[in-house]
């Protein structure tokens, strides 16, 4: 009997034993932990001083989004190209469906930007799941949604100290309404840790988990795809790979969901820190 077919060096991604088939014996070498771990491409990865593969992904990603839109309005003109409109259209989406109607035209305009730009980038994490070499999204990895939600979650404080002063922030935060009566030191409860502790988390991980999850499916349909490869196992293999290419489908639709939920998130909480509290 073969040992399960699954590498002994955590740090390996889709590490499992090519040569290992249904009916070969072996174990199906199952996605885990060691599928979103990557080995350093240089540095050391137990003085946490390392460059590895998402890094990688997350800097090539910055520089295709850059240079992307530097490209398509470098010279902008009246009757744009196709990259223009390409662009064009991709801002004005975001723009118009998201800041404009949440946060409004006259408030949102200056926020436009930022939110644009957290929108490529994300959606840009989450594309490299599908594109081949690459094949994993950065998003998968809690530090990078945690990054940006703790980047939206500095921004809501601070806008909401400079709009409303520390009395506002603290109605903001606590959701004080003397109506509540009784209740009220226990709903201002609620909401504090609710704003202030639950808020950031939820934001990260929404997105996480998400990208996790469906990463782990792709993978094991691929992998079972490969592993079902064998005699009679070849028509389950089909099926598997059938199912490879709708989760693929269905990938593409969940990562631009994700990226355009974590902006109008965004967007809300923006609004919110703008908006006077009664």
């Amino acid at each position: 009997m073969k040992e399960p077919a699954v590498s002994a060096d955590p740090t390996q991604t889709l590490a499992f034993d090519t040569s290992c088939h249904l009916f070969d014996g072996c174990g199906f070498p199952a996605p885990g932990l060691h599928s979103f771990l990557f080995k350093p491409l240089f540095g050391d990865a137990d003085s946490n001083l390392y460059f590895n593969k998402t890094m990688l992904l997350a800097l090539l990603g910055s520089i295709i989004i850059v240079g992307f839109f530097w490209a398509a309005f470098a010279r902008p003109k009246v009757v744009p190209g196709k990259l223009q409109m390409i662009a064009e259209t991709g801002y004005d989406f975001v723009r118009r469906g998201v800041v404009y109607e949440t946060i409004g035209k006259k408030e949102g305009e200056k926020y436009v930007p930022f939110v644009v730009s957290l929108f490529f980038f994300i959606w840009m994490m989450n594309l490299w799941s599908i594109i081949p070499v690459a094949q994993f999204p950065v998003t998968a990895i809690i530090s990078y949604p945690a990054a940006l939600a703790g980047i939206v979650y500095i921004t809501w404080v601070v806008l909401t100290f400079k709009r409303q002063g520390f009395v506002g922030f603290f109605k903001n935060v606590t959701g004080y309404d003397k109506t509540l009566g009784p209740v009220l030191p226990l709903s201002m409860t609620i909401e504090f840790f609710s704003n202030l502790i639950v808020r950031p988390f939820t934001h990260a991980v929404r997105l996480f988990a998400n990208m996790f999850a469906g990463h782990t499916l792709l993978l094991l349909f691929t992998i079972a795809s490969w592993y079902m490869l064998n005699g009679i196992g070849i028509a389950y293999s089909g099926v598997s790979f059938v199912m490879v290419l709708v989760m693929t489908a269905f990938e593409l639709f969940i990562q631009a969901v994700q990226a355009y939920v974590f902006v109008l998130l965004t967007c809300s909480y923006i609004q919110g820190a703008l908006a006077e509290h009664h």
